[in-house]
């Protein structure tokens, strides 16, 4: 395997797959150290190469953890434990934990007096470097194993990658084409993985076909056997504030701001605004001249209406703004989640209340 030859594919591979330069040589280096292992190295050691893209060169290192009396097994405990059919623990302990015992390995371990003969200033439990003569050129088998490591360590930079940029995006909306629909899971392609549109997170009515672009707000991204995944949702109630960031500049800017949504999917919504700054009107700038601004956001969820109203810190008086455009005589606040209002008995709300007692 000719090592010079990662050099020319190294960038084309980081702009393909996204991942940063950094990443693909730390593959490079996992795949060649697994290489020279197959090839050179003894049963149970542990090897760390340093690749040099310029020029090509490769560094080879053994490591080795160092170790006292105390972190190994005596010959008894070895022989109680293949008794009992138990495994040996050969992980290194964590910060603040006891030393776990190792079976002893001398090329896993060095027992801490052989190391300080050349690192005087070593400790238990700290891990040396010895230097190894380098190699370029690897058998058939060697070639194909460090060729899989690549594509698999690759595959899994690139799938932690897009893992890591959309966890950053959650709470954001985006923008995707529905790909396919599988009984009630829609997936949609988003640009560099697929979202899952869940059926408890679809608006009800709403009808998806393959190809359709639609805006979709990113819930969460899940671990799962398979990779991560992105929760997508149609139904949650943020989706309209930030569809309303991106058509109304003064929310946007801060000088309006959305203090509640109340929303029912497919139906109808509700938002309560308030200005910021002296001149603004919150409502106008969320309707637009014409309603152009406001139209954009409905055609976009499929024709749901939406109200948009006046913020009042005031309990009474937010309640009256809400149920516009009704007229109301009077609210009275009885407790913090229950409130009375008085309607005249020509207004809907009446007619309904009426209505529903015969």
């Amino acid at each position: 395997m000719d090592i010079k030859s990662f050099k020319g594919a190294l960038a084309q591979i980081a702009e393909e797959r996204g991942i940063s330069p950094e990443r693909v040589i730390e593959t490079i280096e996992a795949a060649i150290a697994t290489a020279y292992k197959k090839d050179y190295g003894e049963k149970g050691q542990k090897i760390k190469a340093q690749f040099n893209p310029v020029s090509g060169d490769v560094k080879f290192w053994q490591i080795k953890l160092v170790v006292d009396n105390s972190m190994l097994y005596t010959d008894e405990e070895i022989e109680e434990l293949k008794e009992n059919k138990q495994d040996f623990s050969e992980e290194p302990a964590k910060e603040g934990e006891e030393p776990k015992k190792f079976v002893f390995n001398p090329e896993k371990h060095i027992m801490i007096a052989d190391a300080k003969k050349d690192y005087p200033k070593i400790k238990v439990g700290e891990e040396i470097e010895i230097s190894l003569v380098s190699k370029q050129d690897y058998g058939r088998i060697a070639a194909q194993t460090a060729k899989q490591v690549i594509l698999q360590k690759i595959r899994e930079a690139e799938k932690e990658t897009i893992s890591a940029e959309y966890r950053s995006k959650e709470g954001e909306i985006v923008s995707g084409i529905v790909q396919r629909i599988e009984g009630h899971t829609i997936f949609v392609d988003i640009g560099k993985t697929l979202g899952i549109l869940n059926r408890e997170e679809q608006i009800p009515g709403e009808f998806y076909r393959p190809g359709q672009r639609l805006k979709f707000y990113i819930v969460k991204v899940e671990e799962s056997p398979k990779g991560s995944v992105v929760v997508l949702s149609r139904a949650y109630p943020k989706l309209i504030s930030k569809l309303f960031e991106l058509e109304v500049p003064e929310i946007a800017s801060g000088a309006v701001v959305i203090k509640a949504i109340a929303r029912e999917p497919g139906f109808r919504t509700k938002i309560a605004v308030v200005s910021n700054e002296q001149g603004v009107d919150p409502i106008g700038a969320c309707v637009g001249q014409r309603g152009t601004r406001i139209m954009a956001v409905i055609n976009e969820l499929g024709g749901e209406k939406i109200d948009v109203i006046a913020w009042d810190e005031k309990p009474e008086k937010f309640i009256a703004n809400s149920l516009s455009p009704a007229k109301i005589i009077s609210v009275k606040s009885e407790d913090k989640n229950t409130a009375t209002v008085l309607c005249p008995k020509t207004s809907l709300a009446w007619q309904l209340e009426k209505t529903a007692e015969m």
